[in-house]
């Protein structure tokens, strides 16, 4: 991979790379999410895809719209939970909407700035600010605890189970009680030489919490104890330099029944069995956004961002798109019949999952969609980097 895509593809994460990647990376490479900046004082040999007019055959209308505040330098991601979706700002703004009607349920403010989107269960919801600071608040609103985590937190908190879990950028999982704060278990893993300061996420799979790690690792915690039951590797390191061995789980991983599924930046996509990690299958990818899936497929977009369909049982391939190169595309999920994805100038494409074909497209701001869509109810939730949230419902 060129040094230009390598730089481009990390500006791409969430939302800087490390200190220690800093150390690594000259000062003028530009480093920011989806910052439209030359490189090393060249102009950028990859200008992004012009949109071309579409024959729309999906009817998509905006319902609603709302506004949270700007997301900053961080990846907001907004959180459904039932009927209700939950979003937030750098400004420490935390709301509670209803997905179909874009309703405002509650508001809530912080005193600290926040760097991470909220978790919730529908019960209470979680958010993380400056100097590892983490929130919770109850079904009206009201906070119900504070409590300091020593270390910076750009992953939404994983609500559940009667925890709130919470990743620090040092590789700490802690498991905070859902109702105190009261610290249940911490989990401890050796760093890295060198690894992406992204937003990796956490998901609840049976009695297990499942998350990616630096490295290209993925692995499962019991939420009792926090006690790693197994880790496997989803890719290795390649390269000689430190950046070109960068090689982290980005995003959050896809399970499907027995199946749990992963990519990583200058690595792989897989899969593996659930209960033991067990590789099923992996084929040679990079994605810095990670994955969205259905029963069938695994869909992801690459450095260059055409996004591909693969066949989750074997890892064929079985589409790609590549209308979209070189539009900073956000994380992806699959909803009904379509595949939608937002790009560094708002615009939402829906396209087939049958075919990839672009089949809708809405406008939102103008700024970046770099979080993955949400659903709510019926509705399509979108939040973009200048605050905006928009319901979107396909007809």
């Amino acid at each position: 991979m060129t040094s230009l895509l390598r730089a481009a593809a990390i500006r791409s994460l969430s939302p800087v790379v490390s200190r220690r990647v800093a150390r690594v990376v000259v000062a003028g490479a530009c480093v920011s999410a989806l910052a439209g900046c030359s490189l090393f004082g060249k102009e950028n040999k990859h200008p992004p895809t012009e949109l071309k007019p579409i024959s729309a055959t999906l009817s998509v209308k905006q319902a609603w719209k709302a506004d949270v505040g700007k997301s900053g330098p961080y990846v907001m991601a907004p959180v459904a939970a039932g009927n209700n979706v939950y979003v937030s700002s750098k400004g420490g703004t935390v709301l509670a909407l209803e997905g179909n009607s874009g309703r405002t349920l509650w508001k809530a403010k912080t005193d600290l700035d926040l760097t991470s989107g909220p978790g919730s269960d529908g019960s209470v919801t979680a958010v993380a600010g400056e100097k590892g600071a983490i929130y919770a608040f109850d079904t009206s609103g009201k906070q119900i605890w504070k409590k300091q985590v020593n270390g910076e937190v750009l992953s939404a908190p994983l609500v559940g189970n009667g925890l709130v879990v919470v990743r620090t950028t040092d590789t700490r999982v802690i498991g905070l009680d859902a109702q105190t704060g009261d610290r249940r278990w911490i989990y401890q893993r050796s760093q890295t030489p060198l690894n992406l300061r992204a937003a990796m996420g956490m998901v609840y799979a049976g009695d297990g919490i499942v998350m990616g790690f630096p490295g290209g690792k993925l692995g499962v915690l019991a939420p009792g104890n926090g006690v790693l039951r197994w880790e496997s590797t989803v890719s290795y390191p390649k390269g000689v330099s430190e950046i070109e061995r960068l090689n982290d789980v980005t995003g959050v991983p896809a399970v499907n029944g027995r199946q749990v599924c992963a990519t990583t930046f200058q690595g792989r996509v897989s899969c593996l069995e659930l209960a033991n990690g067990q590789p099923q299958w992996g084929k040679d990818f990079s994605s810095p956004t990670g994955l969205a899936q259905d029963e069938t497929s695994l869909f992801a977009s690459d450095e260059t961002s055409t996004l591909f369909a693969f066949d989750r049982s074997n890892g064929n391939e079985r589409w790609k798109n590549d209308q979209l190169r070189y539009r900073s595309l956000g994380a992806p999920i699959a909803l009904g019949r379509s595949v939608v994805v937002g790009d560094f100038e708002g615009f939402v494409h829906f396209l087939s999952r049958e075919d990839g074909q672009i089949v809708a497209r809405m406008k939102t701001d103008g700024s970046a969609v770099s979080a993955a869509p949400v659903v709510a109810g019926q509705t399509l939730v979108v939040q973009t980097r200048d605050g905006d949230i928009f319901g979107f419902v396909p007809n």
